[in-house]
């Protein structure tokens, strides 16, 4: 039990498990946000300009069914809903793109203000094995 203990602490305190961690709440709150934006920014003069229609109401209703004498309440197909998901997506799409590519160019400029490091100056062995396959070559 204790080799089980110790293995799921190493696996829990690696830095990929933490960062994988933090990844997901903080996906969480974005989405939460990026729902928000789209809901209660975006949509509502998109559904204005299409004449006042609310995409989350958008739904089709199949009939209803009669069973003996009990009549079911008719089911309804929410496409608005289907498409509203759609618009999320897109959105929340689009924003991690541009984070990404934000951290990308970053990442790029950081490169390029760093100076690659002189390659290391031949080891005397180095120059006397270059200086006999000079002499070999000489030979031929």
């Amino acid at each position: 039990m204790g080799k089980f203990i110790n293995e799921f602490k190493e696996f829990a305190v690696k830095g990929n498990a933490v960062d994988m961690a933090v990844g997901v709440i903080i996906g969480g709150a974005f989405g939460k946000i990026v729902t928000s934006i789209v809901n209660d920014i975006i949509m509502p003069p998109i559904g204005w300009l299409i004449g006042g229609v609310n995409f989350s109401d958008l739904k089709c209703e199949l009939p209803t069914v009669k069973i003996g004498t009990e009549e079911l309440a008719a089911a309804t197909i929410n496409y608005g809903a289907f498409v509203q998901t759609i618009i999320d997506f897109t959105i929340i799409a689009f924003c991690v793109f541009m984070l990404v590519k934000g951290i990308n160019k970053l990442a790029k400029k950081k490169k390029k203000e760093e100076k690659p490091a002189a390659p290391p100056a031949p080891s005397k062995e180095e120059l006397l094995l270059a200086e006999i396959r000079d002499l070999l070559k000489a030979k031929q």
